[in-house]
């Protein structure tokens, strides 16, 4: 257990985003109460006059440890100086994962980078000619990253350089969110619904939502953008029935310009929701490339998070797909799920291993704040899930790369079990665009949908976003007021459109 007392409150977000590399969410505890000894360790932050100079003190107590860290910080507490306070905050993040890692002795596999797009560093230090070696040596003494993901950024970064500098200056995504599922899973903290939930309002919501990329495609024309890529996701899209689905796609067809279209994308997710009409649905549009995510291949572990299928009707979905000509399909697995050991996620890859997807998303799982999982948390043992997760990654690399599939994108969420992170694998000429530009920010995402978020990318990298309402009922009341705020942001003086 860790007692954390900060005196200053000035650095708290910095301090936290390191604390909780070290110590999961129930180790932690905030108090104003002095040390105890009995209590575990005590991290006290003051702020002291030494020497002519304000310091930042960082003080670590326990039965068999004690040390303290100054760090002088004249000017930095309310200045304007932005680059200063930047600098500071790196260091003091520093000094405070050096302090814990030698009191605990644990190896944070990521370092001090807590961020969630950590290819974005890579990718800029490419952009500065780095060379690779000096890249790793940054990435290692610098952030404390370990030589095993320090590869893997590199390798990610790499591997999806040429897919973005390829596009057109004036390209754009296009997300299309449909924010229901058959069910909710246990780990689930998205903008969705159950479909039996909403059943009477999909149809009004279709409508809502075509009206909302008629519009968006009026404002690529007004703008001179271009689709690169269209991805549809939920959600779970395939939720919506052969109709719905089929005036969806028809109508994206009709309003988006495809000449310079490069991939499109939607996940058919829940293998649940996949019938032989809605695959035909679906390969009679533009679609090019689908998921069908398992996340699992264990029986009692999709009982366990709230899933109808069973991992046969995975296999089922597949070759379906399959039979009807789909030739790109990824697939998306969950590392760490509640109650799931090695052995069972080994047998899962050794299934998703011979139906041969195209790509292999892996995730790891994560603890979310709005989701049934946080609620019940008593009922898990999730404990033992952080040591496991780290070998079921390492595992999960093993078998893509034997698959033929190379990492093309990772990204990284708060509270992942591990302090992990999420990669998709693909073959070459496979990889998803849209997962690319996403996580690396380097193009606007114009997006639709409940719960939808819009970002652009104005000149010296930066973004703004513009956020539709997560709720079905005023998404569909209040779609006017999005449409405007979608123009506005558009339209906003000095972008590069």
């Amino acid at each position: 257990m860790l007692i954390y007392n900060n005196e200053t409150k000035y650095f708290d977000y910095e301090l936290e985003d390191v604390i909780k590399l070290f110590f999961t969410q129930n180790e932690i505890v905030k108090s104003d109460e002095p040390w105890d000894e009995c209590s575990g360790a005590f991290l006290f932050c003051f702020l002291s006059y030494e020497d002519g100079k304000d310091c930042f003190n960082i003080s670590l107590k326990a039965k068999d440890f004690s040390e303290l860290i100054s760090l002088p910080c004249t000017g930095i507490i309310g200045s304007s100086d932005k680059l200063k306070v930047k600098e500071f905050k790196r260091i003091l993040k520093r000094k405070t994962f050096l302090l814990l890692a030698k009191y605990t002795n644990k190896v944070i596999p990521w370092g001090i980078l807590t961020g969630i797009r950590p290819v974005k560093l890579v990718n800029e230090l490419i952009d500065e000619k780095m060379t690779k070696s000096d890249i790793l040596t940054v990435l290692q003494k610098d952030y404390f990253v370990t030589k095993n993901k320090s590869r893997l950024l590199y390798e990610v970064a790499v591997n999806q350089r040429k897919l973005f500098s390829e596009s057109k200056e004036n390209s754009i995504s296009l997300y299309i969110g449909i924010p229901f599922c058959p069910t909710r899973c246990l780990y689930c903290s998205f903008s969705s619904s159950t479909i039996g939930q909403y059943k009477k309002m999909v149809d009004v919501y279709v409508d809502t939502l075509l009206k909302e990329i008629k519009h968006t495609a009026m404002l690529m024309k007004d703008k001179g953008l271009i689709a690169e890529s269209i991805y549809i996701g939920g959600g779970t899209p395939t939720s919506l029935n052969e109709q719905q689905l089929s005036r969806l796609l028809r109508g994206i067809e009709d309003c988006i310009d495809m000449t310079y279209l490069k991939e499109y994308t939607l996940e058919a997710g829940r293998p649940d929701t996949i019938t032989v009409d809605k695959l035909k649905v679906i390969k009679n549009s533009r679609v090019s490339r689908i998921s069908i995510n398992p996340q699992t291949m264990n029986e009692k572990t999709l009982a366990r998070i709230g899933r109808l299928h069973k991992p046969e009707d995975v296999g089922m979905a597949f070759y379906a797909a399959r039979d009807m000509g789909f030739d790109n399909i990824n697939m998306d697995l969950i590392c760490g799920l509640p109650g799931e050991d090695v052995q069972m996620f080994n047998e899962t890859l050794r299934k998703i291993k011979e139906l041969n997807p195209d790509s292999l998303t892996v995730h790891t799982m994560a603890i979310k704040r709005a989701s049934q999982l946080t609620k019940e948390m008593e009922k898990y043992n999730l404990e033992a899930q952080y040591v496991d997760s780290a070998v079921m990654v390492d595992m999960a690399r093993t078998c893509a790369k034997e698959m033929g599939l190379s990492p093309y994108y990772l990204y990284r969420q708060k509270n992942i079990l591990g302090n992990l992170e999420n990669v998709g694998y693909s073959r070459p000429g496979m990889e998803c665009l849209y997962n690319i530009q996403i996580m690396e920010e380097r193009q606007t995402i114009l997006a639709c949908g409940a719960g939808a978020v819009t970002k652009v990318i104005f000149p010296m990298n930066r973004l703004e976003r513009s956020f539709n309402v997560k709720s079905v009922e005023e998404y569909i009341g209040r779609i006017n007021e999005m449409l405007e705020r979608k123009a506005n942001i558009l339209m906003e003086g000095n972008n590069k459109y």
